[in-house]
């Protein structure tokens, strides 16, 4: 066979000499024998380096002690493209913000393959999940002229428009497709200028929006629910080897199955503040409130109802407690807190438009956006599931940098 790829591992006895070759599908040892190859073969070998990328042609057999559990008997090589001596990450401990600074090159690491092997397989899943139940996947604008969260904005001029904003979710221009469609999701980059730099937050990020006519929030609950199980399922059934080069501990995972358990906020708040947080009803909760919540089980964890002035202008207010909207959020186990933020939204037009004006937005913005509640509103609801959030709980990942090719945080834009 004929493989090509780049060199991650050299070493020579002098008579027999080794090297491993990633070709973006896996690893493969090749092994050259001095006394079995031209000696132009021998010496190329000899001026081999790290990441040099190479042409090898031989024999192939399956060799359970071999990295990738094959081997390369090496008829001759080629070197395609050399690799100066200086190569920035050698077999050595790098500081995070010289791997980040190397993104470019980090990204050819064993880790890095695991970590994006289980990602693929996620998005996969997510749209298998979505197609299997009959929903149509609408694409939103990026621009757009309506902000749907508080959370801050990045802005630009547009033309003679005036402002306009990268978006913050494609939530608004979903329920849109919902009455048009009954079910839809999307799937694409979101921006929120947060000035934010926890291990949790990243200012552009991937995020599935599933919206769904006559969804009520308890509905709507149980469809996330099935959605969580099944992308950790999937991970799970497909991505073993991924998650062992992880290290990670699947007993975690194997206890995500429906349903999860439901807590309302006030629940929730008694339960941090009897637990030593200082958090009182009305704020939102923070991560370490959302740490407390989930330690005392092994799955997912619903929070409900939050209070009105916690959240977007868009849930609807519920029947039971005016004060609180009818909404969740969903917190990951082992402390990765809030993964996915749903809620049923608010359908009567009067109090839409209350909501708007309370939180000072442009009334105007939303024309489009009330429509909606003026022909033919309907109850639905909907949630918006963070993809490197959920990429980093599955994985066992400290942090989400890792958990996207090319991290967008407050002070990183390059690579």
């Amino acid at each position: 066979m004929t493989l090509h790829g780049w060199i991650t591992h050299l070493r020579s006895s002098g008579k027999v000499a080794f090297a491993v070759i990633r070709d973006g599908t896996g690893i493969a040892q090749a092994v050259f024998v001095k006394t079995a190859l031209p000696a132009e073969v021998w010496q190329r070998f000899a001026s081999l380096t790290l990441e040099t990328s190479v042409m090898v042609r031989g024999e192939v057999r399956a060799d359970a002690r071999a990295p990738g559990g094959f081997e390369i008997s090496v008829a001759d090589l080629e070197i395609i493209g050399p690799s100066p001596l200086d190569y920035p990450i050698q077999p050595k401990e790098h500081g995070i913000d010289f791997l980040l600074d190397h993104r470019h090159f980090w990204l050819r690491s064993n880790r890095q393959r695991a970590i994006f092997l289980v990602r693929n397989e996620i998005e996969q899943a997510i749209h298998d999940f979505f197609y299997e139940r009959g929903f149509l996947r609408i694409d939103t604008p990026i621009l757009t002229a309506a902000i749907g969260e508080r959370s801050g904005l990045f802005e630009t001029d547009y033309f003679e428009e005036g402002k306009a904003y990268l978006a913050q979710t494609g939530q608004l221009y979903g329920e849109a497709a919902a009455a048009a469609f009954g079910k839809i999701y999307t799937f694409g980059p979101t921006f929120r200028a947060e000035k934010s730099k926890t291990r949790r937050h990243l200012t552009e990020f991937w995020m599935i929006e599933p919206e769904v006519a006559w969804y009520d929030s308890a509905a709507n609950m149980r469809l996330q629910e099935d959605f969580v199980s099944y992308l950790v399922r999937r991970a799970l059934d497909r991505c073993a080897d991924s998650l062992k080069v992880l290290e990670r501990d699947v007993t975690k995972l194997e206890a995500v199955k429906p349903p999860f358990v439901r807590l309302d906020y006030s629940e929730a708040v008694e339960i941090v503040r009897q637990k030593g947080s200082v958090t009182t009803w009305g704020e939102d909760l923070g991560a370490e409130d959302e740490a407390l919540i989930v330690a005392d089980y092994d799955k997912p964890v619903f929070v409900m109802n939050y209070p009105k002035q916690a959240k977007a202008f868009y849930m609807k207010e519920n029947p039971a407690d005016p004060r609180t909207v009818l909404c969740d959020d969903c917190l990951a186990p082992e402390g990765y807190g809030e993964i996915i933020g749903g809620s049923q939204r608010e359908d009567d037009y009067d109090r839409l438009v209350r909501r708007i004006k309370e939180e000072r937005l442009p009334v105007d913005a939303y024309d489009w956006y009330l429509d909606l509640r003026r022909y033919g509103t309907f109850v639905h609801s909907g949630f918006g599931l963070g993809l490197e959030r959920t990429v980093a709980w599955i994985c066992g990942l400290q942090h989400i940098r890792e958990a996207i090719a090319f991290p967008r945080m407050m002070h990183r834009l390059k690579p």
